[in-house]
């Protein structure tokens, strides 16, 4: 007689490996239980997740709707997401190869690829806007739902006058200006588009085909619609323009390819481990680590056990991405809703799968 819980486990979960431990086939129920809950408490419209152990997929599977009007349900793999924060491991990857090719120097001050910007009491270098050291203010007001057509050189006019808010070097505040700026001088620095210079150096070699820059007056067939959620329940998001942060959260993806995108740093496959070692530690700011890199969060989880990744909140789009180095495993769940305030269940569907 065929258990029915490893039949459901097997449909459901799109992966063709056995699965032979209990306890772990109880797990991934319990984890699957949490996702759908989610949708049935009507607490996100749509979610999609992949999660891969040692190259292979352990979970896969999309809960809820990419579109509830047109009842078009979530494919793990085919339906792209706006990744917000997530955005930033991508660029750091970007970066961390125009310092491989010695175009650009971490520690060179900004004002040597951007000179026109105006000067503040300080210098700054482009490792500390990377590691959000530099004393950038963050969004203030409507800024977080900006609907201009902004390039990037064009949308530093949206703070470039304001003071740093403190000596670069010594403290840390996370903001996605750090990175219009860091995107700003890489353009400068290569004389590339920065969103050519992504796609050459990071998206195709890696194969991130359903990865790209959301640009307004496209059309992606493959996106889901932006929600919000009110007292009455869901509602479509108001329009933004993310084109001039791309590189902090301006990128459509897929949980597929966000997954593989973790799995290179697994396999060694993406440049060399001196460089990638800078943007993957934290760094350390009055003898306290911020549990940020360049670009990457750093960090434990409740266990004790050690990742890097990106979480990611931005109009109708939330994120999750993390790397766990030692358990070979890498997490991707993608949400269409701004902010749904569930990271608590996210962390505990994680932990289940872990064990």
């Amino acid at each position: 007689m065929k258990n029915p819980i490893i039949q459901y486990l097997k449909k459901t979960f799109l992966s063709k490996r056995i699965i032979g431990d209990k306890k772990e086939l109880n797990r991934l129920v319990r984890a699957d239980v949490l996702l759908q809950n989610l949708i049935e408490e009507k607490k996100i419209p749509g979610l999609a997740i992949t999660v891969l152990e040692k190259g292979k997929v352990k979970f896969q599977k999309g809960y809820g709707y990419a579109n509830l009007e047109e009842k078009i349900l979530v494919d793990p793999i085919t339906t792209q997401f706006r990744i917000a924060s997530v955005s930033k491991p991508i660029a750091a990857t970007a970066l961390a190869h125009m310092v491989a090719d010695g175009v650009i120097d971490l520690d060179a001050s900004f004002y040597k690829y951007v000179p026109y910007y105006p000067k503040k009491k300080w210098d700054f270098t482009i490792r500390q806007l990377a590691s959000h050291t530099a004393g950038i203010r963050s969004y203030e007001g409507m800024e977080y739902a900006l609907n201009k057509p902004y390039t990037i050189k064009e949308s530093i006019a949206i703070f470039k006058e304001d003071i740093l808010l403190f000596k670069p070097g010594t403290d840390y505040l996370y903001n996605s200006f750090d990175w219009v700026l860091v995107s700003l001088a890489m353009q400068e620095a290569s004389g590339i588009p920065f969103e050519e210079y992504v796609t050459e150096k990071v998206l195709k070699p890696l194969r991130m085909k359903n990865t790209v820059a959301e640009i307004q007056e496209h059309v992606y067939p493959n996106a889901t619609s932006f929600y919000v959620k009110n007292r009455l329940g869901f509602r479509e998001a108001i329009p933004v323009n993310n084109f001039y942060k791309l590189a902090g959260g301006g990128f459509l993806s897929t949980t597929v390819d966000i997954a593989n995108f973790g799995q290179t740093f697994l396999d060694n496959k993406c440049l060399n481990k001196e460089i990638l070692s800078q943007f993957l530690t934290s760094e350390i700011i009055n003898n306290k680590p911020t549990y940020y890199g360049l670009g990457w969060q750093v960090s434990q989880d409740s266990m004790g056990r050690d990742y890097y990744g990106h979480v990611g909140n931005g109009v109708g789009g939330y994120s999750n991405f993390y790397v766990y180095p030692k358990e070979q495993l890498v997490f991707s769940i993608l949400i269409n809703g701004t902010n749904p305030k569930i990271q608590d269940v996210l962390d505990e569907v994680i932990s289940f799968i872990i064990g």
